[in-house]
């Protein structure tokens, strides 16, 4: 059919319909069958036309494929978190079916808490650092599924300066049971009393009893490290209650400042006679006395 038999058959309402629905070979069929009369017949029988519905049917399996379309979409997929397409809104979307994650959450291994034990270390071994063997015996499952116990040697290097409440993780070394991933072990370090020191942060802290004329006179106080060097400090100043002498870099070393350490403080007591003879008091009214007078 040229451009012009085409021009002017689609002029006629009924032959464009035809050019609509099935295009220049069906206009042309209708041409040959004898026009439109002829539709109802041969026509008919070679393109055996149909309405949109039946058309959308062989296609999409429905009539009507775009009913329910809002409602088929919500209870397919899910969202995490508030926000629209591509993260407008400031969260990120995630979608999943609703039935893969039903069936990987019923699935899904737990993790038990991790199991925490206490690690008691002196003041010595966390002056200097040490390491620890710690022989563990726990449950395990068997490749036939029974429980039975294994023994495992863990090694825990403590470091210099590791404070109380410091923790170790040992991953997946607890308690394995059935269904269930093993839980972490979990050591927390401990500090055991001295009969020396005290910690206080960085800094250790050493009480001293001296007496009156020591307070007044001077005196030396010998000290033992914690790493077993002998200190000797010589003490000039006049003690007076409460008096705090402090010695620098002689604590505990500072984790993470390699080669730097907190502080010595030793706080005095000083330990006053109970009682004193005439001679004394005069003694010390003159020496005392004569000092006030002079000042």
């Amino acid at each position: 059919m040229s451009n012009v038999d085409c021009f002017q058959a689609l002029s006629d309402p009924q032959k464009r319909a035809i050019y609509d629905q099935y295009g220049e070979e069906g206009l042309k069929a209708s041409a040959d069958g004898g026009g439109s009369s002829s539709m109802n017949g041969s026509a008919n029988q070679r393109f055996n036309p149909r309405n949109a519905e039946d058309v959308f049917a062989e296609f999409f399996g429905s009539s009507k494929p775009f009913e329910n379309m809002g409602r088929a979409k919500s209870m397919r997929f899910q969202t995490e978190g508030a926000g629209t397409f591509g993260g407008f809104g400031g969260n990120e979307n995630k979608f999943r079916s609703y039935n893969d994650s039903a069936g990987t959450s019923s699935n899904q291994a737990r993790k038990p808490p991790p199991v925490e034990t206490k690690l008691l270390c002196t003041l010595e071994e966390l002056y200097a650092g040490s390491t620890r063997k710690m022989k563990i015996s726990r449950n395990v499952v068997k490749p036939n599924g029974q429980i039975g116990t294994e023994s495992e040697i863990l090694t825990i290097d403590i470091k210099p300066g590791w404070k109380k409440g410091t923790k170790i993780t040992f991953p997946d070394k607890g308690n394995e049971n059935p269904n269930q991933l093993p839980a972490d072990l979990v050591f927390v370090i401990d500090e055991k009393p001295h009969d020396l020191y005290t910690r206080e942060g960085n800094d250790l802290l050493v009480h001293r009893k001296i007496a009156l004329v020591d307070a007044l006179a001077g005196t030396t106080v010998n000290l033992k490290t914690l790493d077993g060097r002998d200190l000797v400090i010589k003490l000039t100043d006049v003690v007076t209650p409460g008096y705090e002498l402090v010695i620098a870099k002689e604590g505990m070393p500072i984790v993470k400042e390699n080669g730097r350490r907190g502080n010595l403080r030793i706080k005095f007591d000083v330990d006053f006679p109970k009682r004193l003879s005439s001679e004394q008091r005069h003694n010390i009214r003159k020496v005392l006395g004569g000092q006030v007078q002079q000042q």
